[in-house]
């Protein structure tokens, strides 16, 4: 390593992308648990989940949506922070693609479900 090197500052931004990427996945967790926390209190009242089932879906389906958009938006952020370090500013021999490869797949995941909950809502009407 060189004396000037300082990855500090490329370890501080991954830092960041898995801070959004845990907030993003805690809004993900939050939109399931409304989409589908909606048909559990109508059945257990014992009531048609139809009508209500809906607008919790709906609900849930735009925080996994959020989420979605929160982790894509900080890998995006983070790749062209990346671009910008020097190479004395990066670590050496350090994978700097498998953040961003978790970041794309939390994201991508995350677009999956929103499909489900959707094609689960439509398909339950």
């Amino acid at each position: 390593m060189a004396e000037n090197s300082d990855p500090r500052i490329y370890f501080a931004a991954e830092r960041t992308l898995l801070a959004w990427l845990r907030t993003a996945i805690a809004v993900i967790g939050l939109g399931f648990l409304v989409a589908r926390f909606g048909v559990f209190l109508m059945l257990v009242r014992g009531q048609n989940p139809v009508n209500d089932q809906r607008t919790a879906s709906m609900i849930g389906i735009a925080f996994v949506f959020l989420g979605a958009v929160m982790a894509g938006g900080a890998a995006i952020q983070h790749f062209r922070f990346s671009r910008t370090l020097s190479g004395h500013e990066r670590p050496g021999r350090y994978s700097m693609t498998f953040s961003l490869c978790v970041a794309v797949l939390a994201t991508a995941s995350a677009v999956v479900l929103c499909v489900y909950l959707a094609s689960s809502t439509q398909s339950a009407q």
